[in-house]
Order: structure tokens, then sequence, then C-alpha cells
């Protein structure tokens, strides 16, 4: 077996209400998210209805940033009432991650730079070995211990200085004897990313959550991560991922979905980059087209991606490229003017008005 690889496997969610998943080994390549906001008690009913749109988009695990008690117990309330496996983002004080293992929370994130000395990360994992919860070992290029810190200020290679702050924390676990570890190593941006994960996959047989920190705004940000996580990807490297973007959950989660459905393109031959579900081809739309390809898709994006269907959807301007160039799609719509198309294998199968795309649109998807 190559040096750092392993068929070490994790489950996420040792508790009875939660849906657990399973990192590392031949299980598929997990997308994660992180709330985008403060937890409050006033708003956990509301929070419940969003996780589980989440979930329907296919996001396998949801953290949250835990800054205080209070926000542990908040955590700790809604972690009792959803079936997906909620993760504590701990920064600074190791208490906060001890109380949030007093509730059904599957899994804590703690960064080595920040928690604390020996006595207080061997607390945590005690605590976690007793309740079954596994510890990511997050490290982030801006909070690397101090004196590696120094080092990269001096001129030192930060890719290198976040696997070494990675594989400090690994010798300290494996010295505790907790082995229900993975590791992140992210930096915001792509060689760093790329070459840490690398040398880490040689060195340590770690499960890796891997992807771009502070990659920014929905563009900037798909393009940053797609170029890093593709890379990883294709060469069997990460077990789950998330697509840091100043943007929603649900572009996150959508993101992290084609990711991955692009890498199974460039590695067939790897099972564990599941890509199932709706593909949706879409045109740019140009000066010649007839329909509002924008409006339909937007209302239709997140409806598409939460369906349980391994089908092709295509949505076109115009009948140039319509039912012709979308003839591999399983259902699509065009038109022009105010004549609507719906096609399915490249024929047409009705022509309708505007006003009836949408509901003409829906009976034809739940046919299939």
């Amino acid at each position: 077996m190559e040096q750092g690889i392993t068929n070490k496997i994790i489950k996420i969610g040792n508790f009875p209400h939660i849906h657990p998943v399973y990192m590392g080994g031949d299980y598929p390549v997990i997308v994660q998210t992180m709330w985008k906001d403060r937890l409050f008690v006033s708003n956990l009913q509301g929070a419940v209805g969003k996780i589980e749109a989440l979930g329907a988009l296919g996001c396998g695990l949801l953290r949250f940033a835990v800054p205080d008690i209070e926000a542990a117990e908040v955590l700790g309330r809604l972690s009792e009432m959803v079936s997906m496996p909620l993760c504590a983002d701990i920064h600074f004080d190791y208490k906060i991650a001890l109380r949030c293992m007093d509730f059904p929370v599957s899994k804590i994130r703690i960064n080595p730079g920040n928690i604390g000395d020996r006595e207080k990360i061997r607390a945590v994992l005690e605590k976690a070995s007793k309740r079954g919860i596994p510890i990511r070992i997050g490290v982030n290029a801006g909070s690397l211990p101090p004196d590696l810190r120094e080092r990269v200020e001096q001129g030192f290679s930060t890719c290198e200085a976040l696997v070494r702050a990675a594989q400090r924390e690994i010798s300290l676990f494996d010295e505790f004897g907790f082995t229900d570890y993975l590791v992140s190593m992210k930096a915001h941006t792509i060689a760093d990313t790329i070459n840490a994960n690398k040398i880490l996959r040689l060195r340590a047989p770690a499960i890796l959550h891997v992807g771009v920190t502070e990659a920014g705004p929905l563009t900037a940000g798909v393009v940053r991560n797609t170029a890093a996580l593709l890379n990883l990807l294709a060469e069997g490297i990460g077990d789950t991922i998330r697509v840091s973007l100043s943007d929603t959950m649900e572009n996150e989660v959508i993101a992290g979905r084609e990711i991955i459905a692009a890498a199974a393109q460039l590695a067939p031959g790897n099972a564990r980059l599941k890509s199932g579900g709706v593909n949706i081809v879409s045109c740019p739309r140009c000066g010649r087209h007839g329909f509002d390809t924008h409006g339909f898709t937007s209302r239709w994006l997140q409806k598409l991606y939460a369906l349980d269907k391994d089908i092709t959807v295509a949505i076109m301007g115009c009948e140039v490229n319509g039912p012709i160039e979308a003839k591999h799609a399983d259902l699509g719509i065009t038109g022009t003017g105010d004549k609507v198309l719906i096609f399915k294998n490249g024929k047409v199968i009705k022509t309708i008005t505007a006003a009836e795309a949408d509901a003409v649109f829906e009976e034809e998807l739940k046919s299939l």
C-alpha cells in the first residue's frame, strides 16, 4: 500500500435518531456546508426546515460555529431535533467542545493553533472517545501555531507549515489513543491547498476534509474551489468537501455536487465520486433567445437538484439550440415568443403557451 494511504473508516452520527455518514475506505465523498448565521432558540424550528431542505439538495453534514457556551446550548437543542449529523466548530475554549458533547452533536472541529495545551486536548479526546464522536483537526493558514506562523512570515513554505501543524496534532491524538479523527488543511490559495493535501496523504493515513478557505464570492469562489478540488478528487484525495463561498449554503452544496460530478468524468473508475441526481444543462442565452432561460432556471434550480432522479434536464433559449442540440436530455423546454416547446430525447411532445410552461413542465417531470 502506498505510504500514508489507508482503508480507515469513521462513522459520523453515533446517535439513534441521526442518519450517519461514513468517511474513508470506499465510501462516497460527502458534501457538507456551514451554517451562515448565529443560531437562536427562537429560530430553531425554521432551522430544522432549512436543514431538511439542505439534506434534499445533497448535504450530508452541517457545521456550526460555536463561539460560546450559550451557542453550544442552542446547537445542542437543535441536534436533538434533526436527523442530519451536525458538527460544532470550536476555537479558543476547549470547555465549549466539552459542553457540545453533552448533546447528540455528531462531530467536533478544533484548531490546533488556538485550542490550548495538551491537557485541554486530552480532556476533549477523552470525552469524544466515550461519546463516540469523531474530531476534525482543522488547520488554517491564517491561524497556524505561533512558531510555524513566525516561520511562514520568514519565508517558510505555507503548505509545509500546514502539514507540520496537522502532523503534530495527529501525533498527539495517536499518543492519547484516539483514532476517530480526520484532518483539514485549508489555505486561500489553490496551490497551497493542493500541495498540503498531497504531502499529508503520503505522510499520514488520515481521512481528509478538503476545501479552499476564504475563497470569495460565488463566481470567484466556485472557480478557486473547482481548480483545487478537481485536482485532488480526480487523484483520489479527499473524503469530504466543503465549497467555501461568500454566498448561500444551498449554492455551496450544489457547487460541491457539481465538482464531484466533474471529477467523476476525469476519474470514471473511482466509485467514491458518486454523481447521481438531476443533471441540468442550459444555454447561456443570446440575442436570439425566445425563452427566458435565466428566469426559468432560477425558479427550478433547487427543485431539480432536490429530486432523486438520475436524469438530464435541458433548459434552452430558442428553437436553434433546443431539441436538436439537447436531444440527449430526458426532458427539455425551450420556446419562441408566446410559444413554448416541451421535448423528450430530442422530440417535441407538446407545444404550449408561456403561461402554461411551469405547470406542464412539472407534470412531465413527475412522469419520468
